[in-house]
């Protein structure tokens, strides 16, 4: 008898991958709303109330938020009787925390840059000398509040993209909107002190125009320091938020 052969189907259906697709999409805008402040810190999360305002089903938003809790833009609070999901509240703590870790990951990064071959850094730094001009141009004008922190991030990626290796950079996106949070709660607070990190940044291109390795790593663990004591006083006025 003549052999039948059987064609194989794929094991993978379309709903898993649009399922996976969803996932990604609620991902991407649940963590916007808690950066950009519009899931404000302590607020509590409904499952069904925010799968509805996604338009995505309870699934692969329930996915989502398991993701958010892991990266710590979600706490579960537990009672005996519940539990329930809230935005993550903004801390002294937690910013110490989140600042001093991508201090030391932009430290890292920036002893590679400084290690590179003298053309190749003198273009990162005249990007970054660029950059820093930007904001002393905008540093008086209330209304570029959005612009000064495009600029001041693109300045500090810079740094990051020229030196860094795929993990590091993985590691380095996933906490920059975590510190995203602070900046823009409390951006109109820090707006004064804008100069301070203008000079810091100064200090990280003059180490860098001399290859510095040691002095551009400290140089960018003082900027985040600094900046997250200024943060610590502006808190001391206003207050933690959504921490009660």
């Amino acid at each position: 008898m003549p052999k039948v052969r059987i064609k194989r189907t794929s094991t993978v259906s379309v709903p898993k991958r649009e399922h996976g697709t969803s996932v990604l999409s609620a991902l991407r805008q649940v963590r916007e709303l808690i950066v950009h402040g519009k899931l404000s810190p302590g607020t509590w999360i409904v499952e069904g109330e925010l799968a509805k305002r996604l338009n995505l089903s309870r699934t692969p938003t329930r996915a989502a938020l398991q993701w958010l809790q892991q990266e710590g833009y979600i706490l579960e609070q537990r009672t005996a009787t519940k539990a329930r999901m809230i935005v993550s509240p903004l801390t002294k703590e937690d910013a110490n925390e989140l600042y001093s870790v991508i201090g030391r990951l932009e430290g890292l990064a920036g002893r590679i840059t400084a290690a590179l071959p003298k053309a190749e850094r003198m273009v990162v730094v005249n990007q970054l000398k660029s950059l820093n001009q930007q904001l002393t141009d905008v540093k008086g004008d209330p209304s570029k509040q959005g612009a000064i922190f495009d600029v001041d991030r693109d300045f500090h990626r810079l740094v990051v993209g020229s030196g860094a290796g795929p993990r590091l950079r993985s590691w380095h996106k996933t906490i920059e909107p975590q510190v995203e949070r602070y900046w823009r709660l409390y951006a109109s607070s820090i707006m004064s002190d804008l100069q301070f990190s203008i000079n810091e940044h100064n200090d990280i291109i003059r180490a860098l125009t001399a290859g510095d390795a040691d002095k551009v790593e400290r140089c960018l663990q003082v900027n985040w320091e600094n900046g997250c004591e200024r943060l610590g006083r502006v808190i001391d006025v206003f207050g933690e938020r959504g921490s009660w």
